[in-house]
């Protein structure tokens, strides 16, 4: 069994991957929206968000804490920071598993001013006990603090300045009951239109003064798998490709080479996208599968399956969860040019 971080290595190798890579850090943040008004789709969200946002500022108080799911790289980060910069505030941005121990928290939740985000991202990986700090704090303003042991303990309450807590998880169901229900604002992201995600090409393209046509931003956007994080990544790569075999400008054609020798096809699957749905056609002639025996068949981990490579099949059809295993469609069967079996009609049911 592979541990988390190694998993997280073997990912980062994916282009289409949307788990963002230390290296893309700075690329993300260059083009990362500063404003609501900035930021493409998602416009349920953002007309939600912009009416709190705006009455938070007529009461001058803190905005009720939020929480945004979804899948990796569709915007929630950019959220949390655009919350932030509209209540004309400061952010405090960590990681849940980078909080180990209560004094962490504690110290960081002290040090908030007045109205401050504080934005937790896998806030679903976070240890149990600091999420019974984070209880009082976030409907009492306050900390609880032990003083002592046995006997003679007592507990010292301590004043906090009213803050936001923005918290964003990939993983809503392993998020326990009593933090979920604390959130006043709980918000889905979806995957994006392929609309909106030319858009966000075209908009990048803009920013790194990169020429571009329209029918190369639409092909992009066609396999990028519905992730603004994705969609950078492949204009990144195309632009490189341009500026060794081209003259530097992105045509449709330059794009379809590009992207073709990085073996990611006309719907943005790769080559373990590929993997997953062959592996459940070919070794078990399309029957329903286990999560866990296909994670041994394909060598992959079960979570990585789970919040990696499913969310975007089950998107586009490719893929089906049945009450005894995951099944490939008949979608996805053409996709990939084999027949699909009549046998199996009836074993799939939406």
């Amino acid at each position: 069994m592979q541990d988390n971080s190694q998993t997280k290595k073997e990912l980062n190798k994916r282009v289409v991957s949307p788990i963002q890579r230390e290296e893309d850090r700075m690329f993300d943040l260059t083009l990362r929206p500063k404003s609501l008004s900035e930021f493409i789709g998602q416009k349920k969200i953002k007309e939600n968000l912009r009416i709190f946002i705006e009455a938070a500022r007529k009461r001058k108080e803190s905005l009720e804490h939020v929480l945004f799911h979804g899948s990796p790289g569709i915007g929630k980060t950019t959220l949390a920071h655009i919350i932030a910069r509209e209540l004309g505030v400061n952010i405090k941005t960590i990681s849940g598993p980078a909080l180990e121990k209560p004094g962490d928290l504690c110290s960081i939740l002290t040090n908030l001013e007045e109205n401050n985000v504080l934005f937790i991202d896998e806030i679903h990986r976070m240890n149990r006990v600091l999420e019974e700090i984070l209880y009082p704090a976030m409907e009492e303003y306050c900390l609880d603090i032990v003083i002592g042991q046995g006997p003679s303990a007592r507990t010292l309450r301590l004043d906090l300045p009213k803050f936001t807590l923005v918290g964003a998880t990939t993983r809503m169901g392993l998020l326990s009951s009593p933090l979920r229900n604390r959130f006043g604002n709980i918000f889905r992201l979806n995957f994006y239109k392929d609309e909106d995600i030319e858009k966000i090409v075209l908009r990048s393209a803009k920013l790194l003064k990169i020429n571009i046509e329209g029918q190369a931003a639409w092909e992009i956007a066609k396999r990028a798998r519905k992730t603004p994080r994705v969609a950078n990544r492949l204009l990144k790569r195309v632009r490189d490709y341009s500026q060794v075999k081209a003259d530097g400008k992105i045509t449709l054609d330059i794009v379809r080479k590009a992207l073709d020798l990085l073996e990611i096809d006309e719907l943005g699957l790769d080559e373990i996208d590929r993997k997953i749905l062959h592996t459940i056609i070919k070794k078990f002639q399309g029957r329903p599968v286990g999560i866990q025996t296909l994670s041994a068949a394909t060598s992959e981990e079960r979570d990585t399956i789970e919040e990696v490579y499913e969310p975007y099949l089950l998107q586009i059809g490719f893929l089906a969860r049945t009450p005894r295993g995951r099944m490939a469609t008949r979608s996805a069967y053409e996709h990939l040019g084999l027949r699909y079996p009549k046998k199996l009609q009836e074993e799939l049911k939406f």
